[in-house]
């Protein structure tokens, strides 16, 4: 699936449960502080979208969507954790890209692939507005937290390391 499709995708997902989006037009851009400022919102508000491998032993591997506030790590420790693994490191950027339907920078907080486990810590689900780039680098989606949780039905856990100070 390439990029317009995944963007496609998504649109198709949200209008088919009547969620409340705006589209934001900016400049190409992937990183979450930059495209924040050009979209004119704090960065805790984005989602921070990072795909994560997790080694549960030396035959089983399963991969993550971890989605945490944009002005925060992901913990590492807690999803190692979450799933008693051995292992928890992000993945490798072509393994990213196949399970993300996206290319880094624009990786949606929505899961469109069975290997790729979504999982939001409950910072994302409680705000009021959610920035995301749109599985494209020009364009970002707004919905309401609790709309991105009821139609991506994450797996919500604390997955978020501490607020900066």
């Amino acid at each position: 699936m390439s990029d317009s499709g995944t963007y496609q995708r998504l649109i198709d997902l949200l209008d088919s449960t009547a969620t409340v989006y705006k589209i934001i037009d900016h400049k190409p851009e992937g990183t979450t502080e930059t495209v924040s400022a050009l979209r004119g919102h704090p960065v805790s508000e984005a989602a921070k979208c990072l795909i994560l491998i997790v080694k549960i032993d030396r035959r089983i591997t399963r991969y993550v969507l971890a989605v945490v506030p944009g002005d925060r790590r992901v913990d590492l420790n807690a999803v190692r954790t979450l799933f008693a693994a051995r292992y928890v490191g992000f993945s490798d950027a072509a393994t990213a890209e196949r399970l993300a339907h996206a290319v880094p920078g624009t990786v949606l907080p929505f899961s469109f692939h069975p290997e790729l486990e979504l999982i939001a810590d409950p910072g994302v689900t409680a705000l009021p507005r959610l920035y995301f780039n749109a599985a494209r680098l020009d364009r970002s989606l707004v919905i309401s937290g609790e709309d991105y949780a009821r139609v991506a039905q994450p797996r919500i856990e604390r997955i978020a390391g501490p607020v900066p100070e």
